[in-house]
């Protein structure tokens, strides 16, 4: 039976946290829009980790996303509202931050069950989880350089899951990669129905919880090191050039046209 633990987290109904046992369910939660990232969202998302590291009935995360999409990343008219507020930028980066920080600083371990697409905020989401299932509908993406902006939440945790030239390619093109090529390139644990993807993934958390809670989080953290060491080097300068960036030219008119073509299309 899931337990009902919302009312112990400060957040909106578009982030929600469920409870199976000890296992929390974090459930990307704006299925009409793709589960895009708007402000609320965003914001949710910077804080989310720190409560879940205070749950003391919580031992292991399972993050997915509501409908048929992961995250199709950030929301546009959010993106369009970055545009026009400079004081919000600066937020936006500092929540962006907060995102990464707290996935690589939370003790408990988190599994990425990638329901569909994860594109841009939602593809940096999967790479900082600690084990990635993907269903075989999904698959992953980075187009923040084809929308002017410097990829500055996940882009730079790519070089320590696979090489630095592979990193480079998807990051420069944003091309798509289908779920077993993410295996192929260390980005992904493994690849799984549709159909099977929750059970698998609760699955797999249920052999975590049997994991000693407390050697299980000091070699997350640990392991962890390996980008947490680069906060302040290469995910600094990322978040300097994505801040700098949502006010390019190159930008501004992505946003437009990226807009232009949801209103034509209804989404």
């Amino acid at each position: 039976m899931t337990d009902n633990v919302e009312a112990l987290y400060d957040l909106p109904p578009e982030l929600v946290v469920r409870a199976e046992g000890s296992i929390r369910i974090v459930l990307l939660n704006r299925p009409a829009d793709l589960n895009g990232a708007n402000r609320i969202m965003h914001q949710a998302l910077g804080r989310v980790w720190t409560q879940l590291a205070a749950d003391a009935g919580a031992r292991v995360v399972v993050m997915t996303g509501s409908g048929s999409t992961f995250s199709a990343g950030g929301d546009f008219d959010y993106m369009q509202e970055n545009v026009d507020d400079v004081e919000l930028r600066a937020r936006t980066i500092d929540e962006a931050r907060a995102i990464v920080s707290g996935l690589l600083h939370c003790p408990l371990p988190v599994i990425a069950a990638v329901n569909g697409p994860a594109v841009g905020l939602g593809c940096s989401l999967v790479l900082l989880s600690d084990l990635v299932l993907l269903s075989d509908t999904s698959f992953l993406a980075d187009p923040h350089l084809r929308m002017g902006l410097v990829p500055g939440d996940g882009g730079m945790a790519w070089p320590a899951l696979t090489s630095l030239s592979r990193a480079k390619e998807y990051l420069f093109l944003g091309d798509r990669i289908p779920p077993e090529k993410a295996v192929e390139f260390g980005l992904a644990s493994r690849v799984v129905a549709a159909t099977e993807l929750m059970d698998e993934a609760l699955k797999l958390a249920a052999r975590l919880v049997k994991v000693p809670q407390a050697a299980l989080a000091r070699t997350k953290l640990a392991l962890n090191e390996y980008l947490s060491i680069q906060l302040d080097n290469a995910f600094d300068r990322a978040f300097t050039g994505e801040l700098d960036s949502m006010g390019s030219p190159e930008h501004i008119a992505a946003v437009a046209a990226a807009r232009q073509r949801s209103t034509a299309t209804g989404r």
